[in-house]
């Protein structure tokens, strides 16, 4: 049975800070540059989440696409947008909010949800136009 891959993309603001608190801002500065502001600094993040799986025969479908939105908007989207991720995100709570680590904690949020025989095959987070991040797992 051929394996296809499909991928849903969906967009979040949100704010962070690139620190480690048991280190002083001299040094959060000179590791993390100007993602160590201590005032914050904001992104519009993309989000591509790609599903692969044999096609259901009667459905047509790998994954129902609007299945899958739903899914990222409830366990990853609503908790992130317009939120500040070093602050307001239980999930992200002791973690430097990096786009790989972020990354890494939305696979995580993901992965165990997606229904059989499909998998989660990749988590891409776009920073910036010129930045992202791909998780494949493992």
């Amino acid at each position: 049975m051929p394996r296809v891959r499909i991928t849903r993309r969906l967009h979040f603001s949100a704010a962070h800070r690139l620190a480690r608190p048991d280190w002083s801002d001299e040094e959060n500065r000179r590791v993390f540059g100007d993602c160590a502001n201590p005032n914050w600094h904001g992104h519009n993040y993309e989000l591509e989440v790609t599903v692969a799986g044999p096609v259901d025969p009667e459905t047509g479908y790998v994954m129902d696409l609007k299945a899958l939105k739903d899914l990222v908007n409830r366990r990853v989207v609503d908790d992130l947008d317009h939120r500040n991720l070093n602050l307001e995100v239980a999930w992200l709570e002791g973690v430097i909010p990096s786009t790989e680590n972020l990354a890494v904690r939305i696979w995580q949020r993901i992965a165990p949800h997606i229904p059989p025989p499909a998998e989660l095959e990749q988590v891409l987070l776009r920073e910036t136009r010129r930045h992202w991040v791909e998780y494949t797992g493992g």
